[in-house]
């Protein structure tokens, strides 16, 4: 029973492999062990634990189970996935380089440009998608390459495989923030990473009640240094965190379909949608990268970037939103957008590397709720309707009413009065001072 061989299934691994019954009572739950330190039965003889720095079960319990999801054969738990950044970098000593991903997360730019450059580190940042340059970009003391895919905000992939081969080739380290992925639709490790690291924070924990961190290998030295690191430098999690995380993760394949199935019937609506610039998802056929994102990912997860035009359109589509959260963070039960140049990317201002991160992007966080429904929660007063035999709810008058906010109620013609009507495309403009009759397209 006890035996990780016989769990095959993402799923049936992340409702298992950790989470065995307690010994002592058979709890189905792992318990949580919330304490500081253990008795001794005398000096030097103890049962294993120690002080919960350095030993807690329920930290283990949670660490053994992302380490069997992403496939390591060890992985290290941090307070918050910054924290889990600044260990990774202990890895690394005074005079290494680092070849950055030049649009990955804001805070990670901080962490890397404000502070560990003080420390004799040095970073340089390379667009990932371009491998010719990635090759040009690596040094002699290059010992670590580290990317994001898909990367925060600009949904772009890095080639894992092939990224990995060209740092290994120099003898470097390869590692991969996989927060925007999570392990159920993307393993790094199994395409060559050496690191994988998660701000757990997000899909992992997924309820947006608890702040935390991940990192995993599966390469045995670097595992005895972060667990040294990890003790010695004490950025650990408590164990309230930790066994939220065990919880999260019984559910996390159901949650990351659901975020993918109404992801994607978002992203296809605003493909369609004459007030939407552009649109960054992996999962749209006319993401460049979009064949790429079939080959290393299992799925296309949860996260939209879209472009309104200019800044103050993506004030006023905030200021708008009803049913969104104006918030940071992504990967839980709700929605929330987020304007990446006002609030992600603070650290990355005036740096000319950073000159694609637009004004006007908007990134949306896709929730839990179905997906026929998202479409019209997200839309405004002077905003087309696009299509919508294919997301109205049942109760037709009690949801426009309540989340429709123009004055007057929305019409459904038939389709035979649909050019009388000037009505193409199935898109119609309703505005203020507009009288319509409510009414059902035929199926």
């Amino acid at each position: 029973m006890n035996d990780p061989n016989i769990y095959t299934g993402f799923a049936t691994k992340a409702i298992h492999i950790g989470q065995e019954p307690e010994e002592t009572t058979g709890a189905v739950t792992v318990p949580l062990f919330q304490t500081s330190t253990y008795a001794q039965e005398e000096i030097g003889k103890h049962k294993g634990f120690e002080y919960a720095r350095t030993h807690n079960p329920t930290r283990f319990a949670w660490e053994k189970n992302l380490a069997a999801l992403e496939g390591g054969i060890a992985a290290f738990a941090f307070g918050s996935g910054l924290a889990a950044e600044d260990s990774l970098m202990k890895l690394l000593s005074s005079g290494d380089h680092v070849l950055c991903a030049e649009d990955m997360y804001g805070g990670t730019f901080r962490l890397f440009d404000k502070i560990l450059t003080r420390f004799g580190i040095t970073f340089s940042y390379v667009n990932m998608t371009d491998l010719n340059a990635v090759k040009s970009a690596m040094q002699s003391n290059t010992k670590m390459v580290y990317t994001e895919s898909p990367t925060n905000p600009m949904m772009t992939l890095t080639d894992l495989a092939a990224v990995a081969e060209i740092a290994h080739t120099h003898n470097a380290m390869m590692v991969v923030d996989n927060t925007f992925a999570s392990p159920y639709f993307q393993q790094p490790l199994s395409l060559g990473a050496d690191i994988v690291i998660h701000s757990a924070t997000k899909y992992l924990g997924g309820h947006s009640d608890l702040v935390s961190g991940i990192v995993t290998t599966n390469r045995q030295d670097i595992a005895d240094q972060l667990k040294f690191i990890q003790n010695a430098a004490g950025a650990v999690p408590g164990p309230f965190e930790c066994w939220l995380l065990l919880r999260s993760s019984k559910t996390l394949a159901v949650r990351m379909k659901q975020h993918e199935q109404n992801a994607l019937a978002v992203a296809r609506y605003c493909e369609n949608h004459p007030k939407v610039k552009k649109i960054f998802y992996p999962g749209l056929e006319s993401h460049p990268q979009h064949e790429l994102a079939k080959r290393q990912m299992k799925g296309f997860g949860g996260m939209i970037s879209i472009e309104l035009g200019s800044l103050e359109n993506a004030k006023n589509f905030a200021k708008a939103i009803r049913i969104f959260t104006l918030a940071e963070s992504l990967g839980n039960r709700g929605k929330f957008i987020i304007i990446p140049c006002l609030e992600v990317l603070p650290g990355k201002v005036g740096v000319f590397r950073f000159r694609q991160i637009h004004r006007n992007r908007i990134a949306q966080r896709i929730g839990l709720p179905r997906a026929r429904e998202i479409p019209l929660k997200i839309m405004q007063e002077d905003t087309p309707i696009h299509r919508l035999r294919e997301f109205l709810p049942l109760k037709i008058h009690k949801f426009i009413r309540r989340h429709i906010r123009w004055e007057n109620i929305l019409v459904l013609r038939h389709e035979q009065h649909r050019e009388n009507q000037g009505m193409k495309n199935d898109i119609i403009f309703p505005q203020k001072g507009d009288v319509f009759r409510v009414g059902i397209l035929p199926p």
